[in-house]
């Protein structure tokens, strides 16, 4: 009798094993529900027969080297659609998957914005898809009309998700912009950039997954190994060690440590008067101003913001609701005016050599939103 109840016990386990192989080949979508927790994304149960006899083993494997991506969670909106709600599951065991953690008044994002689109050109009729989680810095970029124009202004056609409450940020636990994450076949995260740079080694790894994608898949479809970078308007340069280029410098009073003749961190308003000998790297207002947590507002002319900087470049994140002219000066020279209306970034100055300088903005009209100033070299 304990021979035949072992025998049978036997032919069990063989059973389940056997049960539980099939499952894992077949793999399973988890559901995505807007506020829920991120989950980790599997194979797509829509496309069974696009996972190989081996892909269990393959699977197996890579779960001991590498993290699975996680889902796309609580997303406030889509752009480039159709309107269409979109989820890193439904590409995964078809597509590789570029994630871009980005926000569009953001400078470093935007000088990655042309190699993305180059990328998406390149590559989509090869297997890649391009997902822009659009995580907002400022309260304006939540606003999908202002992403959607943004998006065409820079030419990008890929899909783009709305990330208003972080959800997906969160989930990836990021903290910068940009971001970019190679997700291949499978859905596992091969690939993880932080910052601008790194374009040709993100294309190789570009490479590297599709050409993997098609053998899993059984395809005969070549994919370039070559490297053909766009070519962009001008190249960054590095900043001589005795020079240390400004920090990126916010105005709301959640961020401006950086407020000269102020109280940083304080919410407040009134009249402010300008030092006859400002610190670099501090910022200075001129005239009547109201410091809002992401912004400050002036609210009557005359009124000025004085920044000693170092750097190449300058650029200015503001709007307004109504047209604001903005008088500029570098070092006491005048240079072009710029209107301020829309919400996004501003060019404001740009040399070829790296210097200390000093910056005059001073606003024509009230109603001048001043969110941030960035800088480049």
């Amino acid at each position: 009798m304990m021979r035949n109840k072992q025998i049978v016990g036997l032919v069990v386990a063989i059973v389940v094993i056997v049960v539980s192989i099939m499952y894992l080949q077949m793999g399973k979508a988890k559901p995505v529900i807007s506020g829920a927790p991120a989950a980790e994304v599997t194979a797509a149960e829509a496309s069974p027969s696009l996972m190989p006899a081996d892909s269990a083993a393959r699977i197996a494997a890579k779960s001991a080297m590498y993290e699975k991506a996680k889902e796309i969670a609580a997303p406030s909106g889509f752009v480039n659609t159709d309107g269409q709600p979109i989820t890193i599951s439904q590409y995964v065991g078809k597509k590789v998957v570029l994630l871009d953690i980005m926000t569009y008044s953001c400078i470093n994002c935007i000088r990655t914005f042309p190699y993305l689109v180059d990328w998406y050109k390149k590559y989509e009729d090869k297997g890649l898809v391009i997902i822009g989680i659009h995580t907002p810095e400022f309260d304006f970029e939540k606003n999908i009309d202002n992403v959607t124009a943004a998006m065409k202004k820079y030419g990008i056609t890929f899909p783009v998700v709305l990330d208003n409450d972080y959800g997906t940020w969160s989930a990836y636990k990021n903290l910068y912009w940009p971001r970019k994450y190679l997700i291949d076949i499978d859905g596992f995260i091969r690939y993880d950039h932080i910052g601008e740079g790194g374009y040709g080694e993100t294309e190789e790894k570009i490479q590297d997954l599709l050409k993997e994608r098609a053998d899993v898949l059984g395809l005969g479809a070549a994919v370039s190994s070559s490297i053909d970078m766009p070519t962009m308007p001008e190249a960054v340069s590095q900043a001589p060690e005795s020079l240390d280029q400004s920090r990126e410098t916010y105005f709301g009073s959640a961020r401006n440590e950086f407020f000269g003749n102020g109280a940083p961190g304080r919410t407040t308003g009134g009249m402010f008067t300008i030092p006859d000998k400002p610190t670099l790297n501090r910022f200075y207002l001129g005239g009547e101003w109201s410091i809002l947590p992401d912004h400050a507002e002036n609210t009557a002319v005359p009124a000025k913001i004085v920044y000693p900087f170092v750097a190449r470049k300058v650029f200015f994140v503001a709007s307004a609701d109504s047209p604001v002219a903005v008088n500029v000066s570098v070092d006491g020279k005048a240079l072009a005016p710029i209107t301020v209306h829309e919400a996004r970034l501003y060019d404001v100055y740009a040399t070829d050599a790296l210097g200390q300088h000093t910056l005059e903005l001073s606003p024509q009209g009230k109603g001048l939103q001043a969110f941030t100033l960035t800088f480049g070299n």
